[in-house]
């Protein structure tokens, strides 16, 4: 995965709430890592945060990870369409990251498509 500065992530002044317009696609989304692979999980996925949040397509991005259950992480998105969320998953660090997570994923990724009722 090519690196990407944090700076580059963090080039707009915060969440964008004017550019999402109601509708916005909105993915919730968890992966757990299966037990002894936490650290390797956490180190594969740190980098898609500077990725996505350069991504000008995507809105918002978090990446958290419960503080009680080390290697459980939730990511928060929001794209404008299901069209700019798919082009998201299509790029080349989406996909190295997905080819990596039999090895260090139990159960693969759980994905809620929400729909942004408002900013």
């Amino acid at each position: 995965m090519a690196a990407i500065s944090p700076a580059a992530a963090q080039t707009h002044e915060g969440i964008r709430y004017a550019d999402i317009a109601p509708g916005a696609y909105s993915i919730v989304a968890e992966v757990r890592a299966k037990p002894g692979q936490e650290a390797a999980l956490r180190k594969i996925t740190l980098p898609l945060i500077a990725h996505v949040r350069s991504d000008p397509k995507n809105l918002v991005y978090f990446l958290q990870e419960d503080r009680e259950a080390p290697g459980h992480f939730i990511f928060y998105e929001i794209f404008a369409s299901r069209e700019d969320f798919e082009a998201h998953n299509a790029q080349p660090y989406v996909k190295e990251w997905f080819a990596k997570l039999p090895e260090l994923a139990t159960g693969g990724v759980q994905v809620m498509r929400m729909e942004t009722l408002a900013p």
